[in-house]
């Protein structure tokens, strides 16, 4: 494909796929990275990726598990590890050639299809072009800015989960010894209803579970989520518990190939046969019935043991270790089939049949992604989730618990690091008594917050490390104004996006290291470490030629930026910590909880496992057990003639960047600005297969928003839903519209109608 001009949309629809990866999904693979690198690199690359000595894919938080094949990644890893490993470069001439005007007007594909930056830029005031600095200079020119303020809170540093750990601790470290806690992160726009929940009700919010625990499960729930795009490594592991006789349930608004048959391509079944179904009942539910579902499930469950007393709940573990049980049956029981009915658009007939399995099943889990976070009522949902596995006593055993999914490599690790607005006191302290000064304790932005304090002038300088924070948040028009109102943007990155192109009043490029180059200090080759969405830590070290010989490490560049900034005000050992990436993680392992040891431990091959005090019936609650908790029942009630909408990748995607305009598995050729509708809502709403609309989301202050021309594609999906891809819907979502609790974009519940676009837009 000519990377010289942007795409045409010239949509073309075919059925579903059925099934995901086989021999296609390595087809498509090798067909991506050779079209970024050479056989040689690609080889390189693939042969090192989820490796022990090798590094680790950016592309998801899956863990790799003790015994790796050779060939630890899926088709969409390969894709992301060579499309950052890419031979193309951005140069000074092209930015020389392209306004930012012009830049702006570009693709999110084409941005990212011009190849890792060489070199850092910058836009000065009143300029439309980047032009090239030297580091020296831009690091001045930020620790000016930064000490010109009139306070700390005036400032924001924002990461993504790309981010490594000795990264992220540096990048915490600065920003606290700074003067403030604005450390906004992609998961406040992702899994923060999870750690919101599962903090509330067993005190910490990670995931309880291994992938032990998932080969042996009996029944697993994979709810809001599409692990065959989103992190296809999974399959393997739910290949795996079908093999030990387990069963899987798939709730979505969505029919899944990954979640409906899945061929392992490294196995012969997968190759030249018929592969695994995955899911033994799909259950399609319309967008934000989730938490209707399992108060409805829990009902059941309470009417059963009261049927059959001192057979289906577990009383001992209920007694023991949980809170709250009593006022929560009686609530349970107020949920009636008619509301649970209309909420979930499902038959009685199939939330039966889901109940039967789980009353067979001694050790269930549960796992989800952002079908659930990214709710009005997402945190309530996973609330519920908690009563669900609590009443069983699905906790702290094998084969059960709760398993929220990540998305970025180590969004779960920068979390662990220190990244979050909200960090506890105990964490702040042992700061404290590590480097001799006191953090502020005063709580910081998040990602919604920091948009709103940019828009409103209390914050003028943003510094992101890593991730594309424009297309990545919420409101884009209001998200946009606000970083052009900043007088500082500096944008830490591998490659060019559309967050380079919305720029401050004076804006910078730093170009960094990507997980795949080689990262040599002043002591030697240096390694990062990463936590998984399991709580495994490991090692990652670069094998590749970096891109060019300006880049620095982002561990350098917060270094010497927070050099520059602090001045020698702090006893913080900066230089010591860029030429040794070991002397900051053994600073780590005296603030960090559980990382004592922290350099031997994670040279052992494959690293180790945090513990999760769930597993032992530990919980750090006020009451020191799991909280049974009492939600409202609430649903997305769209008006007549209208849907619920949810964003979502397309297959040829990662986080915000499309990698191609297809989504193979669903059937969507040369086009991104679709939008699938259920044949029957179709005809129902007057529209037609193929018509060009515009979507419409309404919201109860009367407010509306507008993404134009999008064609309908008639697809099965759940009655009174649609599904469209982000980052375009994200226009469509006010920045007021949070998930009760954490504050998170409500994404997947967008009330929308579908207006007949003006013939002009055809």
């Amino acid at each position: 494909m000519d990377i010289t001009t942007d795409p045409d949309d010239h949509l073309k629809v075919t059925p579903p796929k059925s099934y995901a990866a086989g021999v296609p999904a390595v087809v498509h693979a090798l067909e991506y990275s050779l079209s970024q690198n050479s056989v040689r690199r690609t080889a390189l690359t693939l042969l090192n990726i989820n490796q022990v000595k090798g590094f680790d894919c950016p592309g998801c938080a899956w863990p790799e598990g003790k015994h790796r094949p050779k060939n630890e990644y899926c088709e969409n890893g390969a894709k992301h590890i060579n499309d950052e490993a890419t031979t193309k470069r951005v140069t000074e001439e092209l930015f020389a050639e392209n306004s930012i005007t012009e830049l702006d007007g570009k693709s999110d594909w084409w941005l990212n299809q011009q190849g890792r930056l060489t070199a850092p830029m910058v836009k000065r005031p009143g300029a439309d072009h980047y032009e090239r600095i030297e580091w020296d200079e831009a690091f001045d020119l930020i620790a000016g800015e930064l000490n010109a303020l009139g306070s700390p809170d005036e400032a924001m540093f924002y990461t993504s989960g790309r981010l490594n750990n000795e990264a992220a601790f540096l990048l915490q470290l600065f920003s606290r010894a700074y003067g403030t806690n604005n450390l906004p992160d992609c998961s406040n726009m992702c899994h923060e209803s999870s750690g919101s929940a599962l903090g509330e009700t067993l005190g910490i919010g990670k995931g309880s579970v291994s992938l032990d625990d998932i080969y042996e499960s009996d029944l697993i729930f994979v709810v809001g989520q599409n692990p065959g795009t989103n992190h296809p490594r999974m399959l393997s592991a739910l290949e795996e518990t079908k093999r030990n006789g387990g069963k899987i349930v798939a709730v979505n608004t969505l029919p899944e190939a990954g979640l409906i048959r899945f061929k392992n391509p490294q196995k012969a079944r997968g190759v030249i046969g018929r592969g695994t179904t995955i899911a033994d009942q799909f259950v399609l539910i319309r967008p934000g019935g989730d938490l209707a579902l399992f108060q409805m499930l829990n009902r059941l469950l309470l009417e059963a043991e009261d049927a059959a007393p001192g057979t289906v709940l577990d009383h001992e573990f209920i007694r023991r270790h949980t809170t709250g049980f009593e006022a929560f049956s009686e609530h349970a029981r107020t949920v009636s089939w008619d509301d649970v009915l209309l909420a979930t658009g499902l038959a009685r007939t199939e939330i039966e049949e889901l109940f039967a399995r789980v009353l067979e099943s001694n050790k269930t889990i549960v796992c989800w992604a952002m079908g659930l976070t990214q709710q009005k009522h997402g945190v309530p949902t996973i609330r519920e989730v908690v009563n669900f596995l609590l009443l069983r006593g699905n906790l702290g055993k094998p084969g059960a618990g709760v398993c929220p999914v990540r998305g970025h490599s180590n969004v779960q690790g920068d979390r662990t690091m220190g990244i979050w607005e909200q960090m506890p006191q105990s964490f702040l302290d042992a700061l404290e008594a590590e480097f001799g000064f006191a953090p502020p304790t005063r709580h910081g932005y998040d990602s919604v917050d920091g948009v709103r304090a940019m828009r409103d002038g209390a914050a003028s300088v943003f510094i992101g490390v890593a991730g594309n924070f424009v297309r990545a948040m919420s409101d884009s028009d209001v998200t946009e104004a606000a970083l052009r109102n900043c007088r500082l943007t500096v944008q830490i990155s591998t490659k060019l996006n559309r967050s380079h192109t919305v720029c401050g009043e004076t804006a910078l490029i730093l170009p960094t290291l990507g997980r795949s180059d080689r990262d040599i200090q002043a002591t030697g080759e240096q390694f990062v470490t990463v936590e998984d969405s399991m709580s495994e830590v490991h090692s990652s070290r670069g094998r590749l030629e970096p891109a060019s010989p300006h880049l620095l490490s982002e561990v350098a560049i917060l270094a010497q930026l927070a050099r520059r900034t602090l001045g020698d005000g702090f006893d913080i050992p900066w230089e010591e910590f860029e030429a040794d990436y070991g002397t900051i993680r053994d600073r780590i392992a005296r603030v960090v909880p559980d990382f004592e040891n922290f350099n031997e431990r994670v040279a052992q091959p494959g690293g180790f496992r945090l513990p999760n005090p769930v597993n032992e019936h530990v919980y750090p609650t006020p009451s020191g057990k799991a909280v049974f908790s009492c939600n409202e029942f609430t649903w997305l009630e769209a008006p007549p003639g209208h849907l619920v909408l949810q964003s979502l990748r397309s297959h040829d995607q990662w986080n915000t960047i499309p990698y191609a305009m297809n989504d193979r598995y669903r059937g969507i050729h040369d086009a991104r600005r679709v939008v699938m509708v259920n044949p029957d809502d179709v005809a129902g709403l007057g529209l037609v297969d193929g018509q060009l609309v515009d979507l419409v989301s309404v919201w109860r202050d009367g407010t509306e928003r507008r993404a134009p021309a999008f064609r309908v594609v008639a697809y099965p999906a759940s009655r009174g839903s649609a599904a469209a891809y982000y980052p375009e819907t994200n226009v469509l979502v006010p920045l007021d519209s949070v998930a009760d609790v954490s504050n998170t974009p409500t994404s997947k519940g967008i009330i929308v109608r579908l207006e007949p676009a003006p013939a002009s837009a055809g």
